[in-house]
């Protein structure tokens, strides 16, 4: 749920992610390739500087701002948008389905215990796609009143009952009989296509509610804020697994078809409709209980039960690092984890019930450390929506972000108490934080907090703002609260508001009292407003005094800020010195423009940062003494390795947006050549790929890749291709990246070793480790001919993991010849490729290269019926747009607007 911006530039392997999830996990699939032992050492070549040099900052930030233009296309204007009446509220749903997984269809029937609050003759509801064949009301000790008529409200997704006499204030029993269908868009009630040991293609029945499909599996009060109980029944053939919210509570013969069974759950908690949950189809399982007493068990497909065993440790880990750091019991008797075979979120927090993409699977020997680190992730992504989100819900939509930037900033905690080794946080802010600043600096940015009315608009605030940034401004909160602090306030909030619905001032509220700070105007600054500043830095010594000038103004990717109102943040300051890089030395908060602060006991040596563990949601520009200084921290090590990424990151940003010379950022880069850190290495990597995407225009498009295969060489040659003694998860992932960086560049030794292990591989004489294929996949298609591709396409047919498939359609696009572009796009759209997975097949191609580019949005603008049919306006179809930086141009808005004049409010372009 990406948007597209700059963050699309973002470095050539960027295309190639991992699409799905709702969590922001851009680093997971950065992984591409690993070195050559045969490597030569490198000789740094200033020809691209001195090419370079002749380019002003200002041609060169030309070149950017195409890519950070206002849009300045006619959207259409809001649809109006009415919440539902208040007059009759759902107490309990006595819900009870019977789907067909041969003609996809269902059967429900629906007993609603409701609350009249005042006299009406009619009940509004939420119905989508669904045929109600009878109604009646009886009210408590009364007479049952049958429905008169069903007036539907197709476009706004609801249904009025009609009554031919009032409903009288008090409770009652609303019964609806009713059918609908079995869709394939992957919301709702959906089927998913899997097939058996034996070949055999059967579908399976799954939910997908979150943000406003329950309405398409029964009638309902379908908002956030109309919390109910649910006593769920599912009759299903008796050879297949059903899973719902809660545990089972009976399973018995159907008496109307010996082949059905009948099974009913446990009543849920109060709880809201688009957290309800239920599955049907044919799984194995694994099982085990956390140390707090909860089952927990990950469900696979058949005969696939051992690729469960990583997730439940991290589901069993998590559980109680939950249950400690809120307080707050998870109140569930069980909680059960599906890989799901079609599934359009990466994954999705159902309570006691989490979905996800079969990404969820480790094979032990086939699958990559990028892939253990996305489940790790995503796993504590979810399992905090127990609480936060399902024990207490965003009150409206509105409020979303608070959910999912939460959820995304405490996954990373999570993870880096469970695995340390992971160095998670350093990761976060190359993933999210960097991400995150590089979309909200343009002119198409939105403020996180988004007022969201039309149920319409809802999918389009799945984007990296909620997520991303909001995740980097719940951290830069934590940070300036106090881990106790903000622990104390976090349990208060959910104590109050369990069971209940609330607000992001609610919780301000509670950190306000928890800490004594001014959380509610700290945080409105930056939820309520776009963007974020630049804090501007200059210094002055005065004996033994450091006096620092700092101002702020908004950071804009097209240039320096022009308008009339400049806007102001009040920015959390943490600033450290030379003398101890990991000791913040003092913390101020700049709440005016600007302001002076003088530093006591620095010496004229020492040199000062601000920001230290890059954790301020703002861009830093240094005075060129104050940055000189910091370099040599840079190449001692003596920086702590997310600062040495933060000035790096910061610096280039600056370039791009015209503000420095593009030669000065490429010196830098030069001093990172005995960089140790994957992660480092990984932003460097993007930016890079941003550069070499920019100059694939121009006649510096070779110097370019010069200069990575020099800058990459040395790290390449001491990591070598196969792993040793004593490493870990990280050298993995660092390999990898390395490879696949010269492996693109078009480095000799590394295309070679690529190639003789790749025929290796295919021919059975030894295996690729799975850390090295997606790098050797990459290398050999970037340099490949029909056969190879040929050689892929059947690679992809033969792979029985999910995560195998997924790895080599996100390589696919990186084939050069146009005629062999085409027949990957042609791909993307065949029975081989998983709906929800077409769309990494093309960013795939959409992020190869300059002609790749052309294409896929020339695909796009071809096949866009389908394509929206196929996915009918939910985020897949939005993300598919937003790869693409030509929408970032008006030509291609004008195109967009030409091949779906009425149904361009379902893309937030």
């Amino acid at each position: 749920r990406w948007l597209a911006g700059l963050a699309v530039l973002r470095g050539l392997h960027l295309m190639l992610l991992l699409l799905g999830r709702t969590v922001p996990l851009s680093f997971v699939h950065r992984v591409t390739t690993c070195c050559p032992s045969s490597l030569s050492r490198p000789v740094f070549v200033s020809s691209v500087l001195i090419k370079l040099r002749t380019t002003t900052s200002a041609s060169y930030s030309t070149v950017f701002v195409s890519a950070a233009g206002q849009n300045t296309g006619t959207m259409p204007e809001r649809r109006p948008f009415v919440r539902l009446p208040t007059d009759v509220y759902p107490v309990n749903y006595g819900l009870c389905l019977k789907p067909d997984l041969i003609d996809f269809t269902f059967e429900g029937k629906l007993e609603a215990l409701v609350e009249v609050t005042q006299a009406t003759n009619q009940i509004v509801m939420n119905c989508a796609d669904i045929d109600i064949i009878t109604a009646s009301f009886a009210p408590q000790g009364g007479e049952e009143i049958n429905a008169t008529g069903f007036n539907y409200q197709n476009e706004d997704e609801k249904v009025t009952l009609s009554f031919p006499s009032a409903l009288q204030k008090g409770s009652g029993t609303l019964k609806i009989d009713f059918v609908g269908e079995l869709n394939d868009k992957m919301k709702g009630f959906y089927r998913s296509k899997y097939t058996t040991a034996a070949g055999e293609i059967r579908y399976a029945a799954v939910t997908q509610f979150e943000a406003t499909d329950a309405r398409r599996a029964f009638p309902c009060w379908d908002e956030p804020a109309i919390k109910a109980t649910f006593d769920i029944t599912l009759i299903v053939p008796k050879d297949r697994v059903a899973l719902s919210n809660m545990n089972v509570i009976d399973r018995k013969p159907y008496p109307e078809d010996e082949n059905l069974v009948e099974v009913k759950f446990a009543t849920t908690p109060i709880m809201s409709t688009y957290l309800v949950a239920f599955v049907i189809g044919e799984y194995d399982y694994v099982e085990s209980q956390s140390s707090d007493g909860v089952t927990v068990r990950v469900y696979t497909p058949v005969g696939k039960a051992e690729q469960g065993k990583f997730a439940l440790e991290v589901a069993t880990k998590t559980l109680p690092f939950y249950n400690d750091y809120f307080s707050v019991p998870y109140p569930l008797p069980k909680i059960d984890l599906i890989a799901i075979a079609d599934f359009a979120a990466g994954a999705m927090e159902n309570w006691g019930l989490v979905t996800y993409r079969q990404a969820l699977l480790i094979d032990p020997k086939n699958s990559c450390s990028s892939s253990r680190q996305w489940v790790a992730l995503v796993v504590g992504h979810e399992l905090a929506h127990q609480w936060f989100g399902n024990l207490v819900t965003m009150e409206w939509w509105t409020h979303l972000w608070l959910n999912e930037g939460f959820a995304s900033w405490i996954e990373y905690l999570c993870v880096d108490h469970c695995f340390p080794e992971y160095d998670i946080w350093t990761q976060f802010v190359s993933a999210d934080y960097t991400r995150a600043l590089d979309l909200d600096a343009l002119d198409s940015s939105h403020p996180i907090e988004v007022n969201v009315g039309h149920p319409s608009e809802v999918d389009e605030i799945f984007d990296a703002i909620s997520y991303s940034k909001g995740a980097s401004v719940i951290r830069m909160l934590h940070n300036y609260i106090g881990d106790e602090d903000f622990r104390k306030g976090m349990n208060a909030y959910l104590v109050k508001f369990q069971h209940k619905n609330a607000s992001t001032e609610d919780l301000w509220d509670c950190l306000e009292q928890a800490s004594g700070k001014p959380i509610a105007a700290v945080m409105g600054s930056w939820t309520k407003q776009m963007g974020f500043p630049i804090i501007v830095v200059d210094q002055e010594q005065v004996s033994d005094d450091r006096i620092l000038k700092i101002s702020q103004k908004k950071f804009c990717a097209s240039g320096p800020h022009n308008g009339e109102e400049c806007p102001n943040w009040m920015v959390p300051l943490s600033i450290c010195t030379s003398e101890d890089p990991k000791c913040t030395k003092l913390k101020v908060l700049l709440d005016r423009p600007e302001t002076t602060i003088t530093l006591s006991g620095v010496s004229p040596d020492q040199w000062v940062k601000i920001n230290p563990g890059t954790v301020g949601f703002y861009r830093i520009q240094y005075s060129s003494s104050m940055l000189e200084s910091l370099l040599p921290g840079i190449r001692d090590l003596s920086l702590q390795p997310v600062d040495r990424l933060g000035l790096q990151n910061d610096l280039f940003s600056l370039s791009r947006a015209g503000m420095i010379s593009t030669v000065e950022v490429l010196k830098l880069m030069e001093a990172f050549v005995n960089e140790p850190n994957y992660t480092v290495w990984s932003d460097l990597s993007c930016n890079l790929g941003v550069l070499s995407s920019l100059l694939s225009h121009t006649d510096f498009h070779e110097e370019i890749q010069e200069f990575i295969r020099d800058l990459f060489t040395p790290i390449g040659l001491e990591l070598g291709w196969d792993s040793k003694p004593g490493e870990g998860h990280l050298d993995a992932l660092l390999r990898g990246l390395v490879l696949g960086k010269l492996g693109k560049a078009g480095h000799k030794p590394t295309l070679e070793e690529a190639r003789r292990r790749f025929k290796d591989h295919m021919e059975g004489k030894q295996v690729l480790p799975a850390d090295l294929r997606s790098p050797v996949y990459l290398t050999v298609l970037k340099h490949g001919d029909s056969a190879t591709l040929e050689t892929m396409l059947k690679l992809h047919k033969q792979a029985d993991m999910q995560e195998e498939k997924n790895r080599i359609e996100r390589v696919l696009g990186a084939i050069s010849a146009p005629d062999l572009i085409q027949k990957v796009l042609n791909f993307a759209l065949s029975e081989e490729v998983r709906p929800q997975d077409t769309v990494s097949v093309i960013g795939g191609v959409a992020g190869s290269s300059k002609h790749g580019r052309k294409a896929a949005w020339k695909f796009v603008k071809d096949n866009w019926e389908e394509l929206y049919s196929r996915y009918q306006g939910g985020f897949l179809i939005s993300r598919l747009i937003k790869k693409h930086p030509h929408n970032l141009t008006n030509c291609s808005l004008y195109d967009f607007q030409q091949i779906s004049p009425n149904k361009s409010t379902a893309v937030d372009l």
